[in-house]
């Protein structure tokens, strides 16, 4: 039997494409199973100085409403004061609001900010939290405000 040179090389052509396409598709596997997984920024949470600090600090008229956005969605917005009775200007107040269903299990925690600037000893300040894509096993009661961190200036 006569080899054909011509046959031979497209004999080694498919081979060669499907390794060619599948290296790509290995390689962006073992990239995919060997990454570590995303860890969320580690939060600082409140200190002893801070823990101290909170009973200078008052939540007042504090009520929550629920409107929809654009998308007709709907946005849940706690509203209130925050008022430094302290003698130490803060630099921010995070809050842990906390919602939850009808038996009591937590359905979203969300920490944020309700002092991002200068809070002078004294000084009340109005805060608006919107929240989106609360689940709708919530339990419609205002959620738990828990104050998360303090920062002094």
């Amino acid at each position: 039997m006569v080899s054909n040179p011509v046959q031979e090389k497209s004999n080694l052509i498919i081979p060669l494409l499907i390794i060619g396409g599948l290296l790509p598709i290995i390689g962006a596997g073992w990239w995919y199973l060997d990454r570590e997984a995303a860890k969320p920024p580690v939060q600082p949470g409140i200190t002893a100085e801070g823990k101290n600090y909170v009973r200078n600090l008052k939540l007042s008229q504090v009520q929550m409403k629920a409107t929809a956005n654009f998308t007709g969605a709907a946005v849940i917005e706690v509203e209130g004061q925050i008022t430094n009775n302290g003698d130490r200007t803060l630099a921010r107040v995070e809050l842990n609001c906390i919602f939850y269903d009808v038996s009591g299990l937590v359905v979203l925690r969300e920490r944020v900010p309700i002092v991002k600037a200068a809070l002078k000893p004294g000084e009340t300040r109005e805060f608006r939290l919107p929240f989106e894509g609360v689940s709708t096993s919530w339990n419609k009661t205002m959620p738990q405000l828990v104050i998360a961190h303090i920062a002094f200036n």
